[in-house]
């Protein structure tokens, strides 16, 4: 008997388990607000509890440090590009389509700025295809060895637009920095600027200011990010003096974990460059916490220890004798520091 009771009272009560918590917390809100507004069946249930009508409602709102403009709103082109929800962009543009034309005294009619929204939007999303996937198409192979893949999404022809579309002028609202392009003159750009001799990766960015920040100084005009002579020869140089150092360890200590930098040799340049460009913008003090690849070719590279003290934790040894507690991996757990000078300007 008891236990067909409590079979009983589990079966009246099992709708409070599980994912019905949520539902029945604000439902139980809902009918402290308004007793009328949930089922009777519901009224009948909650009458029976004497909770506070304020703590209830505190209840459902959720933690006191939950944000409350989360989850947070569309991000532009990223979001539109997984959703396809284009229409408050395409309304935007018929509107400035519209009016541009009648200051300049030209009204379009209704199918026109349909037609030529139509457009913009088309090459919007060719745009966004190219800040997304440009990089898949970069010329990263100097010696051409491997033919580059074609991507039909960075081709015109993949939203609607034909041969005879290439030199008509589309409006793109100041995007590329021009207010109006042909489709050749934004291939010109989009190739120069994602598929060069380097790829640019950003748009997963989630931080709208820092992706920002990004597309505005890759998408400058030509000759913006040029190097002068000796700075590409400055680069090679750092280049080569990081490769250079892996395939050492690797002949000198091969089968040792080393995590190499091998393939990501840029990376040295870019931090000298940072620390350079800190400087003269009155930085005094960066700390690098990465992780183990390449830290090895940065403690050497970049922060200046000693060659001799890498090579001496290779063996087993330790770069000060005080910190001698036996083999292991210390080599590229242990930090450094030091004083890198550029320009006058000194950056511990």
């Amino acid at each position: 008997m008891a236990r067909q009771e409590a079979n009983k009272v589990f079966a009246l009560t099992s709708l409070l388990y599980g994912a019905n918590a949520a539902y029945i917390e604000d439902l139980y809100a809902q009918y402290k607000e308004s007793p009328n507004s949930v089922d009777s069946e519901w009224q009948d249930f909650f009458a029976s509890f004497q909770d506070n009508k304020e703590d209830v409602l505190k209840e459902a709102a959720g933690a006191p440090w939950k944000r409350k403009d989360w989850p947070l709103a569309a991000n532009g082109d990223l979001v539109n590009a997984f959703d396809g929800n284009w229409a408050p962009i395409e309304k935007k543009l018929g509107d400035k389509l519209k009016s541009k034309s009648e200051a300049k005294g030209a009204p379009m009619s209704d199918a026109e700025v349909h037609q030529q929204t139509r457009d913009s939007v088309r090459a919007l999303m060719m745009i966004r295809a190219y800040r997304m996937r440009g990089h898949l198409h970069a010329d990263l192979d100097p010696l051409q060895l491997s033919e580059r893949k074609d991507h039909e999404e960075l081709h015109p022809s993949s939203y609607g637009f034909v041969d005879a579309d290439w030199d008509r002028k589309i409006f793109i609202d100041g995007v590329l920095g021009l207010e109006y392009a042909t489709l050749r003159e934004m291939l010109e750009i989009l190739k120069r600027v994602y598929c060069s001799t380097f790829g640019v990766e950003f748009m997963h960015i989630s931080d709208p200011a820092a992706k920002s920040w990004i597309q505005e100084r890759v998408e400058k005009p030509e000759g913006s990010y040029s190097f002068t002579a000796e700075g590409k020869k400055a680069i090679l140089n750092k280049l080569i003096e990081a490769e250079g150092f892996e395939k050492f360890l690797d002949v000198k200590y091969t089968g040792t974990k080393r995590f190499g930098l091998d393939g990501g040799e840029a990376l040295i340049p870019a931090l000298e460059q940072i620390i350079k460009r800190g400087g003269q913008l009155g930085v005094k003090e960066i700390v690098f916490g990465m992780a183990h690849r390449g830290r090895l070719n940065v403690l050497s590279q970049v922060m200046a220890k000693p060659h001799r003290a890498i090579f001496h934790e290779f063996k087993g040894g330790s770069f000060t004798p005080e910190d001698v507690e036996g083999s292991g991996d210390v080599k590229y757990h242990l930090g450094a520091s030091s004083d890198r000078e550029f320009d006058g300007n000194t950056v511990h």
